[in-house]
């Protein structure tokens, strides 16, 4: 990861822990904290505001922590692991035989073809053969920004006929799964963090926890209340001034994640490209600046904002409507939001 990358993301880290620190007797000696800088490219933070003992918050910390580097590496595209299939093996293997998998991955891309039920297609995993063109013209323009350029348009639509959801074949009785196509391929990045986010989270509840933060690069999930019932306060960026917060919100026993034109980004020719792609344009989508979506699971979360931000109002709203316990903020280019009236709240 390079250091400018790691800078950016302890600032926000740091940002959200100022807005989400403790002010009750509950917490006069401080809440405990424990960072992790080797998963999903980011840092992870483990908080807890609940006054357990030290031997206790090691304990629920380390297993958070063990939770999200097995999820790193079944979910990580770019290297393989001794003694396990994870995406980077499926990939390489794209148009060969089925392979065994870990029953974990094998429950993640089963819930990815319902997110892609769900979202009517916005939220597709399978769109890795045309993120890869994008993720590496980003990559050129971060070594040398001076020749940055885009994908050219013949090589996306080209890309754009490998990725039907179909091409992901899932055996679960046999535990394999197959890649069909051999241009084909998986990326997760629009759901990934925030799935292992909710699945450290509820094994930390199963093991009594109350009152803990999970940050994993600014997605947030929350365990319960403060001790005195309470919630926090954490802040929505301004996307016109990242330093700044368009919004705050008090949340409570939920999950809050936000993407934004600000996160991911390069510039060519003047022109900013963020890295959220639009499965009908295949360019970088231009409804929104920012959007934010609570609601108790950190993977649908993470899943919906992703989808929202490649949709029109209209659709994005009625989808939200559709889903229970979703509530979103959406934050136009021009610096105007809306939200549902959950948010507001």
């Amino acid at each position: 990861m390079k250091y400018g990358k790691v800078l950016c993301i302890l600032c926000m880290i740091l940002s959200v822990l100022t807005a989400l620190s403790g002010c009750g007797s509950e917490e006069a000696a401080g809440p405990k904290g424990k960072s992790y800088f080797s998963y999903f490219d980011t840092v992870s933070y483990v908080y807890s505001y609940a006054g357990d003992s030290a031997e206790s918050f090691d304990e629920l910390s380390a297993e958070a922590s063990a939770i999200l580097g097995e999820y790193h590496r079944l979910f990580d595209i770019y290297h393989e692991y001794a003694g396990m299939n994870n995406l980077c093996t499926l990939n390489k293997n794209a148009g060969g035989e089925a392979l065994p998998v870990d029953e974990k991955l094998i429950d993640f891309l089963l819930y990815t073809k319902e997110l892609y039920t769900l979202t009517g297609g916005e939220v597709n995993v399978m769109l890795g053969a045309v993120l890869r063109p994008w993720h590496e013209c980003r990559e050129a323009a971060s070594a040398d920004p001076a020749s940055a350029c885009i994908p050219d348009d013949a090589v996306l639509l080209a890309a754009a006929e490998h990725t039907d959801i179909s091409l992901l074949e899932i055996d679960r009785e046999h535990g394999t799964v197959r890649i069909a196509d051999p241009e084909a391929s998986i990326d997760v990045g629009a759901v990934g963090k925030g799935y292992a986010a909710e699945m450290a989270a509820r094994k930390l509840e199963a093991m009594g926890a109350e009152s803990y933060v999970l940050n994993v690069g600014g997605n947030i999930r929350i365990i319960g209340t403060r001790p005195d019932g309470t919630g926090w306060v954490t802040g929505i960026k301004d996307p016109q001034s990242p330093d700044s917060f368009a919004v705050k919100l008090d949340i409570a026993d939920t999950s809050c994640v936000t993407s934004g034109v600000y996160e991911r980004y390069f510039t060519a020719e003047g022109v900013r490209y963020h890295h959220i792609i639009d499965k009908d344009t295949l360019y970088p989508a231009e409804y929104y600046s920012s959007l934010t979506v609570l609601c108790a699971d950190s993977g649908l979360a993470d899943a919906l904002t992703t989808a929202l931000f490649c949709m029109p109002i209209g659709e994005g709203r009625a989808l939200v409507r559709a889903l229970d316990g979703v509530q979103a903020l959406w934050i136009y280019p021009d610096g105007s939001m809306e939200y549902t009236d959950g948010i507001e709240k």
